[in-house]
């Protein structure tokens, strides 16, 4: 049974795309359903589905966002309105794309073309989302460059720029820093869009390290990596996931 996942945050939109994936492909499992790009790819990582249905417009991550973490890990179907911008694109790449409104024999053909290709290695989109990055209308996103956090009794402004890393605690995120930590109550998956991705990287569902804080990733064993960073005695687990970032 293939494991799908739906990321659309129009709810007719939505319950349309589910009723129509059902009658199409009802042997597939649709493992979560989200309503934006945050959810999404903490859902990704959760699940780790083979075949991804990504509304390119959606709130905190775009589809496109999410699309670029997942890489080659799954094979993405791109859901959107902007047919203008995306067919040319998406007809000289080895993905497919599901303009809307979503017709069911449209949907059939996009299902069929990717049962075909499950046993092949996803592709690479990379070069694609570029294009559509450019090509999409659209300001470009502000990265957050301070958050506020909670230490004793103050409210302190910190330069995100000076944080080693980020970390999942429960209902916190711990935000560590050379010479001292603080706690914010904003989930790591909602930090994800506000943070620039090529200054932090994410190297495991909980963890959110600063690229330029990085000493060396070191092996443990076989499969598995820890990174050591400068200005801290913590050594952090890299989830299969993240790997290949530290692949040559």
């Amino acid at each position: 049974m293939t494991r799908v996942l739906v990321a659309e945050d129009e709810p007719l939109m939505r319950e349309r795309l589910l009723a129509m994936l059902e009658a199409s492909w009802p042997e597939a499992q649709v493992v979560l359903v989200a309503e934006n790009g945050n959810d999404a790819w903490d859902g990704f990582l959760e699940h780790e589905p083979e075949v991804v249905f990504l509304d390119i417009r959606m709130p905190g991550l775009s589809g496109l966002e999410v699309a670029e973490r997942i890489g080659k890990l799954a094979h993405i179907v791109f859901v959107t309105a902007y047919d203008q911008y995306a067919v040319d694109a998406f007809d000289a790449g080895a993905v497919d794309y599901l303009l809307k409104p979503v017709e069911a024999d449209r949907l059939a053909k996009a299902v069929g073309r990717i049962r075909e290709k499950l046993s092949a290695r996803p592709a690479d989109l990379s070069d694609i989302v570029r294009h559509l990055k450019a090509a999409l209308p659209g300001a470009p996103r502000e990265h957050m460059k301070w958050i506020k956090a909670s230490v004793g009794k103050q409210i302190r402004l910190i330069d995100v720029d000076r944080v080693l890393f980020f970390q999942s605690d429960t209902k916190y995120t711990r935000v560590v820093l050379a010479d001292s930590e603080a706690l914010v109550r904003i989930p790591l998956k909602d930090l994800l869009s506000g943070l620039d991705p090529a200054r932090f990287w994410q190297i495991h569902r909980g963890t959110m390290v600063n690229v330029n804080a990085i000493v060396a990733a070191e092996r443990v064993d076989a499969e598995r990596l820890e990174v050591l960073l400068r200005g801290s005695d913590e050594k952090l687990p890299v989830s299969r996931t993240f790997a290949h970032l530290f692949r040559d």
